[in-house]
């Protein structure tokens, strides 16, 4: 453990470092070891015991600066299981005017994706499915849910459904679900969707690694077939502090 706090702070430059509060000084030194990678993204601090010895300071003081970076998003606390870096996120634009999937909007910005399945085959669809997609009585429903990550950050939790005659095998899609809806020529052309804030629950926090409560954009989209069926009905959850949405507009003559 010593090894490992010698690795993120120094007690003797935290105590010979300017004027000011000890708390300041501690929260600056984490702060740095977060920043520089020192610290990665989801790693546990050291308990506050820990820190307050190995700094020579008391646990109030440790407490204070784990207070100030959990308020600016550096710090996650997880009850029952302690406090975690959290990466700060540069955030992304997504433009509203074009329909794309994840893996291709990743791509194009040079970030390496990968997804964590959390549902993935045939099911007996809800009276919601049904309706949005259409579905007649007795037919199946293809579920994909999973958790998107760019560059190893968990950036969205993703909900695809779609008839079992679009997507008779969820276990095809591998990556990339438009591109095998491409490969059967069932690529949607055009898609209507719902985007509103929520804050994210519990179960949903801790697969996105960000504290129960943050703010979240839900996105719920149905997607269409040039015939104008209704081939996708997804919803998306995605980390409100890793997104901008996007809009073009332009004016008409009144």
């Amino acid at each position: 453990m010593t090894e490992a706090l010698s690795a993120i702070l120094s007690p003797a430059d935290l105590q010979s470092a300017g004027g000011g509060p000890l708390y300041v000084k501690l929260r600056h030194s984490l702060e740095d070891a977060i920043l520089t990678g020192k610290l990665s993204h989801g790693q546990a601090l050291p308990p506050e015991r820990d820190l307050a010895e190995f700094a020579n300071v008391s646990r109030v003081t440790v407490r204070k600066a784990v207070d100030d970076l959990v308020k600016d998003g550096l710090l996650s606390r997880r009850h029952g299981s302690g406090t975690f870096v959290m990466k700060p996120v540069s955030r992304l634009q997504q433009p509203l005017s074009r329909l794309t999937s994840f893996t291709e909007d990743m791509a194009r910005r040079g970030y390496k994706t990968r997804s964590e399945w959390l549902e993935r085959g045939l099911f007996h669809p809800s009276p919601d499915e049904m309706m949005k997609l259409g579905l007649k009585v007795g037919m199946m429903v293809a579920r994909l849910g999973r958790l998107r990550i760019a560059n190893e950050l968990p950036l969205a939790i993703e909900r695809a459904s779609l008839a079992s005659d679009i997507l008779p095998d969820p276990k095809s899609v591998d990556n990339s679900l438009y591109a095998e809806l491409h490969r059967t020529d069932h690529r949607p052309v055009r898609a209507v969707q719902r985007i509103s804030a929520c804050n994210v629950t519990r179960e949903d926090a801790a697969l996105l690694a960000v504290p129960v409560g943050s703010a979240g954009l839900a996105i719920e989209r149905v997607s269409y077939l040039a015939s104008g069926r209704a081939v996708e009905f997804t919803r998306s959850l995605y980390r409100g502090d890793a997104y901008d949405f996007v809009a073009e507009m332009t004016l008409t003559d009144v």
